[in-house]
């Protein structure tokens, strides 16, 4: 009994110094600076935290089609439901230097706001059409530094009803003044997760669906790349929910 008890309070203890450690970690951080670098020690750091996260809160992640996911840099769009898509989606491409344009909330969070601003994820105001279009600058000259890859979400917000939300097709400029491909991802189950973790594990659905080369996007009008987006997008969320 006491060895199972001085074990708990080992777990307990080391839990307690990784959260302090973290939380040092960001003190050094300028939570009002926008970095447009990726630190590789913050990034390990974020990485090791996503990876206990996924391990306590028992999430299970399936992925397919990762083969459509370029060796080199490329613009990531996708279907959004859940706070959970960005941080799952990067785990799964932890080894792909993945950045976000994300709102502004998401930087006040603490500690993890200042770290996910030194890996080189970009705040963006939706209120703010002209601030908008001079940070989708920003994530196109960070992609053509070779700095990061990113991800945008063409619906522009969380759809609370798992239903496809139109598109802000501008966004797939960044690939085009980029010069990199498109990758289309669909993602289902995150938005069941704060509902099963304490006594459920999870299953999260993550389906590379579509490479779209750079040479194809420079020709292509957004609306025509957001259409192609869109549809299969629907399509394989259409056909994973008639199989459930």
């Amino acid at each position: 009994m006491k060895i199972l008890l001085f074990i708990l309070l080992g777990l307990i203890g080391l839990v307690i110094a990784v959260i302090l450690f973290v939380i040092i970690c960001s003190l050094f951080i300028n939570p009002h600076k926008e970095y447009g670098t990726n630190s590789p020690f913050y990034r390990w750091l974020l990485n090791f935290c996503t990876g206990a996260a996924v391990f306590i809160l028992r999430i299970r992640i399936h992925t397919t089609g990762l083969e459509k996911v370029p060796e080199g840099r490329f613009l990531l769009v996708g279907n959004h439901r859940s706070n959970f898509d960005p941080i799952l989606t990067w785990w799964v491409l932890r080894d792909r230097q993945l950045a976000f344009l994300s709102k502004e909330e998401n930087f006040h969070v603490p500690a993890f706001g200042r770290i996910i601003r030194k890996c080189g994820f970009l705040e963006i105001d939706r209120s703010d059409p002209r601030a908008s279009i001079l940070t989708l600058k920003k994530a196109a000259d960070m992609i053509k530094q070779d700095i990061v890859s990113m991800m945008i979400y063409p619906e522009g917000t969380r759809s609370k009803e798992c239903v496809l939300l139109p598109f802000h097709d501008g966004i797939f400029r960044v690939a085009q003044m980029a010069d990199v491909p498109i990758v289309n991802v669909a993602i289902r189950g995150t938005e069941q997760i704060h509902k099963r973790y304490i006594r459920h594990r999870t299953d999260v659905y993550i389906d590379f669906v579509d490479f779209i080369p750079k040479e194809e996007v420079k020709k292509m009008r957004t609306h025509e790349i957001g259409e192609r987006i869109r549809n299969g997008l629907l399509t394989t969320l259409e056909g994973e929910k008639s199989n459930e």
